[in-house]
């Protein structure tokens, strides 16, 4: 992707037409991306991985795939191509299967709102969010520890994008048209929208096109449903994989990251694999752990021990079960806690904000400094008999005075007692 690297160099040698094409589409590229930024578009820097298997066709390794300068001008140049397929389509009327991405739930951005207040970060949102505002919060956290998991939680925040015939736009692309004209993996969509502009550039209309409005209502449906079907299976052919190869490495430990947390365990990834697998609650020590929703933690009633989202950990693999596609960690131990109260009070962290108005506020010197609080002595009861140091026949030592229908207590006294009986 290094228009200066040597496997550039060797192409302008061999090809230099091709590398002058190359560079002006490269070009081509930074302008697009600016105007991707422009409009205020999600990008989304999701890492994958791949298998590499050995000459036995066992899986070797599973390294991260790379996304370089190469993969984003193929990835800007598809999207330009699809916006200008849908918008002629859109243009002339013709009933045809858009790409759209429904505004994300109310209830999902707030409860976002809430855990992103659980790591410091304010989102200064109702309920309603523009896509601008989410990629500068993608932006702002780019370099933070736990950037992973942050760009995981907004992705499930989001709707899920389908096929209809309805052009709603695209929230996640920040686009009012878009169509599948070209895509990595042809679908039946694309072939479609191909149908539509072959039978526009034929001369053709939307009133005798082949297919109707009701057909494509009927088309998106289906096609929106299968490719969640695949989506399944390639999961599911992902996870099984991963599993044949921890089947290697059982009782080896593993560095992961806390990604998601339920009443019955933590779910933990390890870093680099992607592989993920759940601690259940009963490994996490002798303890009774209490599940706080909200906050997506779990809480040791008697020992105040806490697990979150994003927490480091270090796992040991303790069973495999590619039939299942489960795998099983024990805890070694926590090595970062990702957990940030917003304010220490002397209850619950999630009672902080209804506690924060009657703490005593703390005085600060001229330069900033708090204060530290002295308590203030507790009065002394006056002591009833004989001042401290008198005894009886002292000079000047003043008589005891008699009380009448008093008998002394044969109690031990307590530390109130120590300064006096009441």
């Amino acid at each position: 992707s290094d228009p200066r690297g040597e496997e550039a160099r060797r192409i302008a040698t061999a090809r230099p037409l091709v590398m002058r094409n190359l560079l002006s589409l490269h070009q081509v590229f930074q302008v697009l991306l600016q105007a991707r930024g422009r409009r205020g578009a999600i990008d989304f820097e999701t890492s994958e991985t791949r298998f590499l298997f050995d000459h036995e066709g066992k899986i070797d390794r599973i390294v991260p795939t790379e996304r370089n300068d190469a993969h984003r001008l193929i990835e800007e140049c598809m999207i330009a191509a699809n916006v200008e397929a849908a918008k002629f389509l859109r243009k002339h009327g013709m009933p045809t299967l858009y790409r759209v991405h429904a505004s994300p739930d109310e209830d999902r951005i707030l409860e976002l709102k809430r855990f992103l207040g659980t790591r410091g970060l304010l989102l200064e949102t109702d309920g309603e969010i523009d896509p601008a505002t989410l990629a500068r919060l993608l932006v702002d956290v780019r370099d933070r520890p736990d950037a992973a998991l942050l760009e995981s939680m907004i992705i499930r925040s989001l709707a899920q994008a389908v096929y209809q015939p309805d052009n709603i736009g695209h929230f996640g692309l920040a686009l009012e048209a878009y169509a599948h004209f070209t895509s990595p993996i042809r679908r039946y969509p694309d072939l479609l929208v191909h149908r539509a502009i072959r039978h526009l550039l034929a001369g053709g209309t939307a009133g005798n096109f082949e297919h109707s409005q009701a057909d494509m209502d009927t088309f998106g449906a289906e096609t929106s449903q299968r490719e969640r079907r695949a989506d399944e299976a390639s999961r599911d052919v992902t996870a099984f994989l991963k599993c044949e190869y921890m089947r290697d490495h059982v009782g080896d430990t593993f560095q992961g990251v806390v990604t998601g947390v339920t009443d019955f365990g933590l779910f933990v990834q390890l870093n680099g694999l992607q592989v993920d697998g759940l601690i259940h609650v009963a490994n996490l020590g002798r303890d009774y752990f209490r599940y706080e929703e909200d906050r997506k933690t779990l809480v040791g009633e008697r020992s105040g021990e806490r697990y979150t989202l994003g927490d480091a950990l270090r796992v040991r693999v303790a069973r495999v079960d590619p039939s299942e596609r489960k795998i099983d960690f024990e805890l070694v131990e926590r090595m970062a806690s990702a957990y940030h109260p917003r304010r220490k009070t002397g209850g619950r962290p999630s009672d902080a904000v209804e506690n924060q108005d009657r703490r005593p506020k703390r005085q600060r010197d001229a330069h900033g400094r708090v204060q530290p609080q002295v308590a203030k002595p507790k009065a002394l009861k006056k002591r009833k008999g004989k001042p401290k140091g008198s005894h009886k026949g002292a000079p000047g030592a003043a008589p005891p005075k008699k009380t009448a229908g008093k008998k002394k207590s044969g109690r031990r006294a307590g530390p109130a007692g120590r300064r006096g009986r009441r």
